[in-house]
């Protein structure tokens, strides 16, 4: 992603361009699939991972990022807008539990849950674990 499209990005959600949140928004931005803070240092040599956690949470409060828990109880962060430029999160994850990869499955329909009166909700989690069609293939391949 270019610098300039990170800038509008970070703009338009009401948020500072500084240099590492630019930094952390292309990396994020490049990923196919959910990045956890570790994965981003390690992408990020010149960001130490406490600067990654604080624009990681100015962008979930601006509703740029929202973050998952993966299947190994490790947070993961995805760009909001990669869902058709809206704040709107609520699309399912996949994880598999062999190869430890998220996939996003945004055409699969998100189930509607009722809650009750008085509560109200801000943000779903939907993760669905199993084994992708690679690592099922694979395991079949064994029996």
């Amino acid at each position: 992603m270019d610098e300039n499209i990170c800038i509008q990005l970070l703009k338009a959600h009401g948020i500072k361009p500084t240099s590492n949140r630019i930094l952390v928004v292309r990396a994020l931005a490049t990923e196919d699939a959910p990045s956890s803070i570790s994965d981003l240092e390690r992408r990020l040599l010149s960001v130490d991972k406490s600067s990654i956690f604080r624009c990681l949470m100015v962008f979930r409060e601006h509703h740029l990022v929202h973050s998952l828990e993966d299947g190994d109880g490790q947070v993961k962060y995805e760009l909001c807008h990669r869902h058709g430029d809206s704040d709107d999160d609520l699309h399912v994850h996949f994880y598999c539990r062999l190869c430890h990869r998220i996939f996003c499955m945004e055409d699969t329909p998100v189930p509607l849950v009722a809650i009750p009166e008085g509560f109200r909700m801000e943000s779903v989690n939907y993760m669905i674990k199993g084994l992708c069609p690679e690592c099922a293939r694979k395991r079949g391949q064994r029996l």
